[in-house]
Protein backbone atom coordinates (compact mmCIF):
# COMPACT_ATOMS: atom_id res chain seq x y z
CA UNK A 1 0.00 0.00 0.00
CA UNK A 2 1.50 3.72 -0.69
CA UNK A 3 0.80 6.25 1.25
CA UNK A 4 1.45 9.58 -0.05
CA UNK A 5 3.20 10.97 2.54
CA UNK A 6 5.20 14.04 1.08
CA UNK A 7 2.63 14.38 -1.91
CA UNK A 8 -0.08 15.56 0.58
CA UNK A 9 1.81 18.41 1.57
CA UNK A 10 -0.60 20.80 -0.98
CA UNK A 11 -3.05 19.54 0.97
CA UNK A 12 -2.45 21.17 4.26
CA UNK A 13 -3.82 24.41 5.22
CA UNK A 14 -1.58 26.00 8.24
CA UNK A 15 -1.27 28.87 10.04
CA UNK A 16 2.00 29.01 9.28
CA UNK A 17 2.62 31.47 6.57
CA UNK A 18 4.94 31.43 3.65
CA UNK A 19 6.53 33.92 0.94
CA UNK A 20 9.05 33.87 -1.96
CA UNK A 21 11.13 37.44 -2.94
CA UNK A 22 13.30 36.74 -5.36
CA UNK A 23 16.41 39.21 -5.72
CA UNK A 24 19.94 39.50 -7.86
CA UNK A 25 21.70 36.52 -6.53
CA UNK A 26 25.09 37.11 -4.70
CA UNK A 27 28.40 36.24 -5.58
CA UNK A 28 29.06 34.32 -1.63
CA UNK A 29 25.50 32.88 -2.08
CA UNK A 30 27.35 29.57 -2.39
CA UNK A 31 29.96 29.70 0.84
CA UNK A 32 26.70 30.82 2.57
CA UNK A 33 23.96 28.32 1.52
CA UNK A 34 26.68 25.13 1.12
CA UNK A 35 28.23 26.06 4.67
CA UNK A 36 31.40 26.49 3.12
CA UNK A 37 32.12 29.25 5.85
CA UNK A 38 31.20 29.31 9.27
CA UNK A 39 28.88 32.21 10.35
CA UNK A 40 28.34 33.73 14.21
CA UNK A 41 24.13 33.12 14.06
CA UNK A 42 24.62 29.37 12.83
CA UNK A 43 24.20 26.24 15.82
CA UNK A 44 27.15 23.84 14.41
CA UNK A 45 25.50 21.39 16.22
CA UNK A 46 22.19 21.51 14.05
CA UNK A 47 24.10 21.99 10.53
CA UNK A 48 24.32 18.03 9.73
CA UNK A 49 20.33 18.73 9.86
CA UNK A 50 20.59 20.65 6.39
CA UNK A 51 19.92 19.60 2.94
CA UNK A 52 21.85 20.26 -0.46
CA UNK A 53 21.46 19.97 -4.08
CA UNK A 54 22.83 21.33 -6.87
CA UNK A 55 22.74 20.41 -10.72
CA UNK A 56 25.14 23.30 -11.77
CA UNK A 57 27.59 25.54 -9.81
CA UNK A 58 26.93 29.22 -10.14
CA UNK A 59 29.81 30.33 -12.03
CA UNK A 60 29.36 27.84 -14.70
CA UNK A 61 25.45 27.90 -15.09
CA UNK A 62 26.41 32.34 -15.52
CA UNK A 63 28.58 31.03 -18.26
CA UNK A 64 26.37 28.79 -20.21
CA UNK A 65 23.75 31.68 -19.95
CA UNK A 66 26.01 33.84 -21.77
CA UNK A 67 26.99 31.64 -24.00
CA UNK A 68 23.09 30.82 -24.96
CA UNK A 69 21.81 34.62 -25.28
CA UNK A 70 25.11 34.99 -27.68
CA UNK A 71 24.02 32.20 -29.59
CA UNK A 72 20.37 32.32 -29.34
CA UNK A 73 20.32 35.92 -30.13
CA UNK A 74 23.32 37.29 -31.49
CA UNK A 75 24.42 39.69 -28.88
CA UNK A 76 26.16 39.72 -25.51
CA UNK A 77 24.29 39.36 -21.93
CA UNK A 78 23.26 43.06 -21.10
CA UNK A 79 25.77 43.98 -18.36
CA UNK A 80 22.77 45.16 -15.86
CA UNK A 81 21.26 41.75 -16.58
CA UNK A 82 19.98 39.99 -13.75
CA UNK A 83 20.34 35.90 -14.94
CA UNK A 84 20.95 34.64 -11.63
CA UNK A 85 18.59 35.40 -8.48
CA UNK A 86 17.81 33.83 -5.44
CA UNK A 87 14.92 33.50 -3.25
CA UNK A 88 14.51 32.61 0.68
CA UNK A 89 11.52 30.49 1.59
CA UNK A 90 9.93 30.35 5.04
CA UNK A 91 9.30 26.45 5.30
CA UNK A 92 8.21 23.84 8.08
CA UNK A 93 9.87 21.63 10.21
CA UNK A 94 8.80 18.80 8.27
CA UNK A 95 9.25 20.07 4.52
CA UNK A 96 11.32 17.65 2.40
CA UNK A 97 13.58 18.26 -0.66
CA UNK A 98 11.04 16.39 -2.83
CA UNK A 99 8.65 19.45 -1.90
CA UNK A 100 11.05 21.98 -2.93
CA UNK A 101 11.66 19.73 -6.18
CA UNK A 102 8.30 19.97 -6.79
CA UNK A 103 7.68 23.89 -6.09
CA UNK A 104 10.87 24.05 -8.57
CA UNK A 105 8.81 22.01 -11.19
CA UNK A 106 5.88 24.07 -10.83
CA UNK A 107 8.16 27.29 -11.23
CA UNK A 108 9.46 25.79 -14.64
CA UNK A 109 6.09 24.84 -15.92
CA UNK A 110 4.29 27.86 -15.82
CA UNK A 111 6.32 30.61 -15.02
CA UNK A 112 9.23 29.38 -17.00
CA UNK A 113 12.40 29.56 -13.70
CA UNK A 114 14.59 26.98 -13.54
CA UNK A 115 15.90 26.44 -9.96
CA UNK A 116 19.34 24.57 -10.12
CA UNK A 117 20.27 25.08 -6.60
CA UNK A 118 18.24 24.62 -3.37
CA UNK A 119 19.91 24.47 -0.03
CA UNK A 120 17.34 23.56 3.59
CA UNK A 121 18.61 25.44 6.67
CA UNK A 122 17.71 23.93 9.99
CA UNK A 123 20.38 25.30 11.99
CA UNK A 124 19.46 29.15 12.31
CA UNK A 125 17.38 30.94 14.75
CA UNK A 126 17.77 32.45 18.02
CA UNK A 127 17.52 32.06 21.47
CA UNK A 128 14.58 33.42 23.38
CA UNK A 129 15.66 36.33 25.62
CA UNK A 130 13.26 35.50 28.45
CA UNK A 131 12.42 31.79 28.21
CA UNK A 132 15.92 30.92 27.22
CA UNK A 133 14.32 28.82 24.87
CA UNK A 134 15.82 28.05 20.89
CA UNK A 135 13.47 29.07 18.23
CA UNK A 136 14.74 28.15 15.00
CA UNK A 137 14.37 30.04 11.65
CA UNK A 138 13.45 27.19 9.23
CA UNK A 139 13.94 28.19 5.60
CA UNK A 140 15.09 27.21 2.26
CA UNK A 141 17.50 28.98 -0.11
CA UNK A 142 16.47 28.85 -4.00
CA UNK A 143 18.81 29.61 -7.08
CA UNK A 144 17.14 30.03 -10.27
CA UNK A 145 17.84 30.57 -14.02
CA UNK A 146 16.33 33.51 -15.04
CA UNK A 147 16.87 33.20 -18.37
CA UNK A 148 14.23 32.89 -21.04
CA UNK A 149 15.53 29.84 -23.28
CA UNK A 150 13.02 31.00 -26.27
CA UNK A 151 14.75 34.32 -26.33
CA UNK A 152 18.02 33.97 -24.76
CA UNK A 153 17.01 37.08 -22.93
CA UNK A 154 15.94 37.49 -18.63
CA UNK A 155 12.58 36.71 -18.36
CA UNK A 156 10.12 39.33 -17.92
CA UNK A 157 7.60 38.92 -15.61
CA UNK A 158 4.66 41.09 -14.50
CA UNK A 159 2.78 41.79 -11.14
CA UNK A 160 0.67 39.00 -11.30
CA UNK A 161 3.02 36.57 -12.28
CA UNK A 162 4.70 37.44 -8.51
CA UNK A 163 1.38 37.21 -6.66
CA UNK A 164 0.69 33.77 -8.64
CA UNK A 165 4.36 32.65 -6.88
CA UNK A 166 3.27 33.26 -3.49
CA UNK A 167 0.22 30.81 -4.41
CA UNK A 168 2.60 27.96 -6.30
CA UNK A 169 4.69 28.43 -3.06
CA UNK A 170 2.04 28.25 -0.72
CA UNK A 171 0.40 25.10 -2.42
CA UNK A 172 3.67 22.88 -2.68
CA UNK A 173 4.89 23.62 0.98
CA UNK A 174 1.05 23.19 2.29
CA UNK A 175 1.07 26.36 4.25
CA UNK A 176 -0.64 29.07 4.27
CA UNK A 177 -0.20 32.31 1.85
CA UNK A 178 1.81 35.40 3.26
CA UNK A 179 -0.29 38.47 3.51
CA UNK A 180 -0.02 40.90 0.27
CA UNK A 181 2.17 44.55 0.53
CA UNK A 182 -0.67 46.82 1.74
CA UNK A 183 -2.49 44.65 3.65
CA UNK A 184 0.45 43.53 5.53
CA UNK A 185 1.28 46.61 6.12
CA UNK A 186 -1.77 47.74 7.58
CA UNK A 187 -2.28 44.99 9.84
CA UNK A 188 1.46 45.78 11.08
CA UNK A 189 0.15 48.68 12.23
CA UNK A 190 -2.65 47.63 14.00
CA UNK A 191 -0.69 45.21 16.02
CA UNK A 192 1.68 48.28 17.39
CA UNK A 193 -1.06 49.76 18.13
CA UNK A 194 -2.65 47.11 19.63
CA UNK A 195 0.71 46.47 21.64
CA UNK A 196 1.06 49.78 22.88
CA UNK A 197 -2.54 50.21 24.10
CA UNK A 198 -2.00 46.75 26.03
CA UNK A 199 1.53 48.47 27.51
CA UNK A 200 -0.73 51.71 28.51
CA UNK A 201 -3.01 49.76 30.15
CA UNK A 202 -0.57 47.63 32.35
CA UNK A 203 1.42 51.24 33.32
CA UNK A 204 -2.16 52.12 34.31
CA UNK A 205 -3.04 49.34 36.52
CA UNK A 206 0.73 49.43 38.37
CA UNK A 207 -0.18 52.88 38.76
CA UNK A 208 -3.39 52.41 40.43
CA UNK A 209 -1.90 49.40 42.66
CA UNK A 210 0.63 51.48 43.59
CA UNK A 211 -1.62 54.28 44.99
CA UNK A 212 -3.58 51.78 46.86
CA UNK A 213 -1.04 50.70 48.58
CA UNK A 214 -0.40 54.16 49.40
CA UNK A 215 -3.69 55.04 50.84
CA UNK A 216 -3.63 51.77 52.94
CA UNK A 217 -3.00 51.46 56.29
CA UNK A 218 0.69 49.65 55.85
CA UNK A 219 1.97 52.61 54.66
CA UNK A 220 1.45 53.87 58.32
CA UNK A 221 3.76 52.15 60.05
CA UNK A 222 6.67 53.42 57.29
CA UNK A 223 6.39 57.18 58.95
CA UNK A 224 8.63 57.89 61.93
CA UNK A 225 7.40 60.23 64.00
CA UNK A 226 9.43 61.45 67.46
CA UNK A 227 8.19 64.36 70.14
CA UNK A 228 9.24 67.69 70.39
CA UNK A 229 10.46 69.45 73.45
CA UNK A 230 7.10 70.59 74.05
CA UNK A 231 6.01 67.09 73.97
CA UNK A 232 4.50 67.81 70.36
CA UNK A 233 4.65 64.64 67.36
CA UNK A 234 6.95 65.68 63.99
CA UNK A 235 7.60 63.15 61.24
CA UNK A 236 11.19 62.72 60.56
CA UNK A 237 10.70 63.63 56.83
CA UNK A 238 14.66 61.94 56.40
CA UNK A 239 14.41 58.52 58.16
CA UNK A 240 10.59 58.16 56.35
CA UNK A 241 10.96 59.48 53.46
CA UNK A 242 14.03 56.52 53.28
CA UNK A 243 11.68 53.68 54.23
CA UNK A 244 9.19 54.76 51.47
CA UNK A 245 11.95 54.27 49.28
CA UNK A 246 12.80 51.14 50.25
CA UNK A 247 9.59 49.81 49.94
CA UNK A 248 8.73 51.51 46.58
CA UNK A 249 11.88 49.56 44.99
CA UNK A 250 10.91 46.26 46.61
CA UNK A 251 7.22 46.57 45.42
CA UNK A 252 8.90 47.72 41.65
CA UNK A 253 11.01 44.49 41.89
CA UNK A 254 8.12 42.42 42.17
CA UNK A 255 6.06 44.30 39.72
CA UNK A 256 8.54 43.72 36.92
CA UNK A 257 9.31 39.88 38.49
CA UNK A 258 5.43 39.17 38.01
CA UNK A 259 4.63 40.86 34.58
CA UNK A 260 7.59 38.83 33.02
CA UNK A 261 6.50 35.41 34.43
CA UNK A 262 3.21 36.57 33.27
CA UNK A 263 4.37 36.99 29.78
CA UNK A 264 6.03 34.35 29.50
CA UNK A 265 3.10 31.58 30.27
CA UNK A 266 0.65 33.88 27.55
CA UNK A 267 2.89 33.31 25.18
CA UNK A 268 3.69 29.77 25.84
CA UNK A 269 -0.01 29.21 25.84
CA UNK A 270 -0.76 31.06 22.78
CA UNK A 271 2.06 29.28 21.23
CA UNK A 272 0.75 25.50 22.15
CA UNK A 273 -3.13 27.07 21.04
CA UNK A 274 -1.77 27.65 17.68
CA UNK A 275 0.03 24.27 17.45
CA UNK A 276 -2.72 22.39 18.37
CA UNK A 277 -5.40 24.10 16.19
CA UNK A 278 -2.41 23.49 13.31
CA UNK A 279 -2.45 19.72 14.05
CA UNK A 280 -6.73 19.44 14.06
CA UNK A 281 -6.71 21.12 10.60
CA UNK A 282 -4.33 18.71 9.10
CA UNK A 283 -5.91 15.90 10.99
CA UNK A 284 -9.32 16.82 9.45
CA UNK A 285 -7.66 17.63 5.82
CA UNK A 286 -5.76 14.87 5.46
CA UNK A 287 -9.01 12.29 6.58
CA UNK A 288 -10.74 14.01 4.15
CA UNK A 289 -8.02 13.30 1.50
CA UNK A 290 -7.73 9.57 2.40
CA UNK A 291 -11.59 9.22 2.27
CA UNK A 292 -11.92 10.86 -1.41
CA UNK A 293 -8.90 9.15 -2.30
CA UNK A 294 -9.78 5.75 -1.00
CA UNK A 295 -13.31 5.87 -2.30
CA UNK A 296 -12.28 7.27 -5.90
CA UNK A 297 -10.48 4.42 -7.88
CA UNK A 298 -9.73 7.28 -10.83
CA UNK A 299 -8.26 9.35 -7.77
CA UNK A 300 -6.53 6.90 -6.32
CA UNK A 301 -4.91 6.08 -9.80
CA UNK A 302 -4.22 9.97 -10.43
CA UNK A 303 -2.56 9.99 -7.13
CA UNK A 304 -0.37 7.41 -7.05
CA UNK A 305 0.89 8.05 -10.07
CA UNK A 306 1.49 11.83 -9.47
CA UNK A 307 3.44 10.57 -6.20
CA UNK A 308 5.75 8.07 -8.10
CA UNK A 309 6.58 10.56 -10.58
CA UNK A 310 7.47 13.30 -7.84
CA UNK A 311 9.57 10.76 -6.31
CA UNK A 312 11.42 9.67 -9.50
CA UNK A 313 12.02 13.00 -10.12
CA UNK A 314 13.74 13.70 -6.83
CA UNK A 315 15.96 10.66 -7.36
CA UNK A 316 17.01 11.38 -10.24
CA UNK A 317 18.08 15.05 -9.11
CA UNK A 318 19.87 13.04 -5.91
CA UNK A 319 21.31 10.62 -8.36
CA UNK A 320 22.63 13.76 -10.29
CA UNK A 321 23.91 15.67 -8.04
CA UNK A 322 25.70 13.15 -6.47
CA UNK A 323 27.42 12.50 -9.58
CA UNK A 324 28.17 16.24 -9.79
CA UNK A 325 29.93 16.27 -6.30
CA UNK A 326 31.79 12.89 -6.50
CA UNK A 327 32.04 11.49 -10.37
CA UNK A 328 34.86 9.02 -9.58
CA UNK A 329 32.59 6.94 -7.40
CA UNK A 330 30.65 5.71 -10.11
CA UNK A 331 33.54 4.57 -12.08
CA UNK A 332 33.37 1.28 -10.78
CA UNK A 333 32.57 -2.41 -10.70
CA UNK A 334 28.53 -3.55 -11.22
CA UNK A 335 27.93 -4.89 -7.96
CA UNK A 336 29.60 -1.40 -6.31
CA UNK A 337 27.67 0.67 -8.81
CA UNK A 338 24.46 -0.65 -7.76
CA UNK A 339 24.77 -0.38 -3.84
CA UNK A 340 25.89 3.11 -4.41
CA UNK A 341 22.65 3.45 -5.78
CA UNK A 342 20.79 1.58 -3.53
CA UNK A 343 21.97 3.64 -0.68
CA UNK A 344 21.23 6.99 -2.75
CA UNK A 345 18.08 5.43 -2.71
CA UNK A 346 17.92 4.64 0.96
CA UNK A 347 19.27 8.09 1.89
CA UNK A 348 16.31 9.78 -0.79
CA UNK A 349 13.88 7.45 1.24
CA UNK A 350 14.90 8.74 4.37
CA UNK A 351 15.50 12.45 4.00
CA UNK A 352 11.98 12.63 2.35
CA UNK A 353 10.05 10.16 4.52
CA UNK A 354 9.10 8.14 1.37
CA UNK A 355 8.17 4.42 1.90
CA UNK A 356 10.72 2.21 0.66
CA UNK A 357 8.47 0.03 -1.29
CA UNK A 358 7.77 3.04 -3.25
CA UNK A 359 11.08 2.57 -4.94
CA UNK A 360 10.83 -1.11 -5.72
CA UNK A 361 7.27 0.30 -8.14
CA UNK A 362 9.47 2.64 -9.56
CA UNK A 363 12.03 0.18 -10.61
CA UNK A 364 9.55 -2.51 -11.92
CA UNK A 365 8.49 -0.51 -14.76
CA UNK A 366 11.35 -1.10 -17.11
CA UNK A 367 11.21 3.07 -18.55
CA UNK A 368 11.99 3.96 -15.45
CA UNK A 369 14.83 1.69 -14.58
CA UNK A 370 16.13 2.50 -18.35
CA UNK A 371 16.47 6.07 -17.36
CA UNK A 372 17.67 5.87 -14.30
CA UNK A 373 20.50 4.21 -15.12
CA UNK A 374 21.52 5.68 -18.36
CA UNK A 375 22.15 8.86 -15.93
CA UNK A 376 25.13 6.87 -14.93
CA UNK A 377 25.70 6.28 -18.75
CA UNK A 378 25.86 2.57 -18.94
CA UNK A 379 25.85 0.94 -22.14
CA UNK A 380 22.82 -0.84 -23.34
CA UNK A 381 23.78 -3.92 -22.60
CA UNK A 382 24.34 -3.11 -19.25
CA UNK A 383 21.21 -1.53 -18.45
CA UNK A 384 18.97 -4.47 -18.18
CA UNK A 385 21.65 -6.51 -15.64
CA UNK A 386 22.29 -3.03 -13.57
CA UNK A 387 18.28 -2.54 -13.13
CA UNK A 388 17.65 -5.93 -11.78
CA UNK A 389 20.98 -6.16 -9.38
CA UNK A 390 19.47 -2.71 -7.75
CA UNK A 391 16.12 -3.96 -7.97
CA UNK A 392 17.17 -7.32 -5.81
CA UNK A 393 19.25 -5.43 -3.35
CA UNK A 394 16.51 -3.38 -2.62
CA UNK A 395 14.21 -6.41 -2.02
CA UNK A 396 17.07 -7.52 0.18
CA UNK A 397 16.95 -4.65 2.58
CA UNK A 398 13.27 -4.65 2.61
CA UNK A 399 13.13 -8.30 4.10
CA UNK A 400 15.57 -7.41 6.51
CA UNK A 401 13.85 -4.26 7.89
CA UNK A 402 11.91 -4.65 10.92
CA UNK A 403 8.31 -3.88 10.52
Amino acid sequence: MFIFSSGMNSFISSDMKTSINFKVAKSDSEAHNFRRKTFDYMRKDLTSKNEYWSEDKLSERLHKIENYCKEKSGRKLQKNAMPIREAVVVIKENTTMQDLHNLSNRFEEELKIRIFQIAIHKDEGHFNKETKEWKPNYHAHLVADWQDLETGKTLKHQSFHYSKMQDITAQCLGMERGIEGSKGRLEAVEFKIRKKEGELLALDEKINAVKSEISSKKFEDLIVKESDFLGFKKIRTDQTLDNYEKVFKTYNVELRKNKQELEIKNKLITELQIKNNDLKKEISILKNKITNVLSNVNSYSAEKQNYLSSVKDTLIKALQFQKLKQPHIFKTTKDKLAGIVNGICEKVCEENKIPFSVFEEIFKNPENSLQLISLLNFGETQVNYESENIAQQQRRKRQCRPK
